[in-house]
């Protein structure tokens, strides 16, 4: 199996809209607006990796009350408030590389990509579901081609692999 190890750089996505469906509850995403605002979005695995490898691990001796003996456990520091504040922000930083097309509805100006407007968009529940449902895509995407490149190694004696269609 052939596997890209670079971490790539997001992929662009059309601005969809999306409402809550009143009988069930339900998240409906709406069509893409085409030539409408998009965003740049890159798969969040890379960066938690990064976080979680960087963040500090405590030892606790916990009793083990079936086996009575002293169990090691570890688990990773709690984080304060503040610093749980600077990793989401940080977090919407990395997963948005870019954006165009968005508007600011009080002066009609292009909302600059910035980390600050990047955290004011995604308190917005439309851009909060919106990125979610990219990154769900991104991560399914990944999981077809997993599942193509396994199945064209199964099926025949070519090296050659059959690229997926986009849907």
């Amino acid at each position: 199996m052939l596997l890209d190890l670079e971490v790539s750089e997001g992929e662009w996505f059309d601005y969809f809209g999306s409402h809550l469906d009143q009988t069930t509850g339900e998240v409906v995403h709406d069509s893409p607006v085409e030539g409408g605002p998009r965003m740049k979005i890159r798969n969040i695995q890379p960066f938690i990796e990064e976080r979680m490898t960087a963040r500090k691990q405590e030892v606790h001796n916990i009793l083990n009350t079936k086996s009575r003996r002293m169990e090691r456990v570890k688990d990773y520091k709690d984080l304060t408030t503040s610093e749980l504040l600077v990793e989401r922000e940080d977090t919407w930083d990395y997963v948005i590389q870019a954006f165009e097309g968005f508007k600011d509805k009080k002066t009609g100006k292009d909302i600059k990509c910035t980390k600050a407007n990047k955290v004011k968009m995604m308190k917005l529940p439309v851009i909060d579901r919106f990125v979610a449902r990219c990154l769900q895509l991104i991560s399914e995407s990944g999981v077809q081609e997993a599942e193509a490149e396994t199945a064209n190694l199964k099926t025949g004696s070519s090296s050659q692999t059959n690229k997926l269609d986009p849907e």
